[in-house]
């Protein structure tokens, strides 16, 4: 018997998603084989989905609706896997992430995640991961967080960036080209503000995550939420 048949589609959300895709599969009468050409994926990732060893696509939850007659099952499914691939202490993050209607960060290293490009993310990623499928997984969740900013009224977005993160070269050069690319395209962007410290504007003043969540107390509108930098002030918030 495989894993895959073995699989206990209550251990987890992704173990029931697995278990949904393999049933409906089956039950149309395609092959894996099919199925993986027509989601453009080897058919060995797919199994691998199937096992729930490897987190499913947004393009293959949308393909599986399609060919398996799902009513947008799996692409509705999708998210909630997602979310549960994420560390436990960095879910709340998410959550608040989500709600916001109004987020200000200021980072000093690193692009944040919710305009990283899938190259940037993986060279951020990787560093001290040897397990490529590990990587895999965490790239495809962080950048699931980034459907925020399509929505048809995303929040609005401020962030301040230390002239160090364009300096620091995450990856090869191509990698960094296409997160220049990104910057300057979200710049573009109504909703969204970049500001750079440049080297020569003396020291920041502050440091961390902001997020503005909505008030408990109105339907609309915000307040400020304390700086969120570790699991305790998630927990917190």
């Amino acid at each position: 018997m495989s894993y895959a048949e073995e699989l206990n589609p209550t251990e987890s959300v992704l173990a029931f998603y697995a278990t949904e895709l393999r049933r409906r599969r089956e039950a149309a009468g395609m092959s894996q084989r099919a199925l993986a050409k027509e989601a453009l994926m080897a058919p060995s990732l797919l199994n691998k989905v199937e096992a729930a060893r490897r987190l499913p696509t947004k393009p293959l939850s949308e393909v599986a609706d399609r060919l398996l007659a799902a009513d947008e099952f799996f692409t509705r499914l999708w998210p909630v896997v997602i979310k549960h691939a994420y560390p436990a202490w960095f879910r709340p993050f998410v959550e608040l992430e989500e709600a916001a209607t109004e987020i200000r960060s200021f980072q000093a290293q690193l692009v944040p995640g919710l305009l990283q490009t899938s190259g940037y993310a993986r060279a951020v990623l990787a560093g001290g991961r040897p397990n490529r499928e590990r990587v895999d997984e965490l790239v495809t969740a962080r950048l699931a967080r980034q459907h925020v900013l399509e929505r048809p009224e995303p929040p609005e977005l401020w962030l301040v960036l230390d002239q160090n993160v364009l300096c620091r070269r995450m990856g090869g050069v191509d990698t960094m080209r296409g997160q220049l690319e990104r910057l300057l395209e979200a710049a573009e962007t109504p909703h969204i503000v970049l500001q750079i410290v440049p080297f020569d504007a003396g020291g920041p003043c502050g440091d961390g995550r902001f997020i503005l969540r909505p008030d408990a107390g109105r339907r609309s509108g915000c307040r400020l939420c304390r700086r969120l930098s570790t699991g305790a002030d998630l927990r917190r918030a």
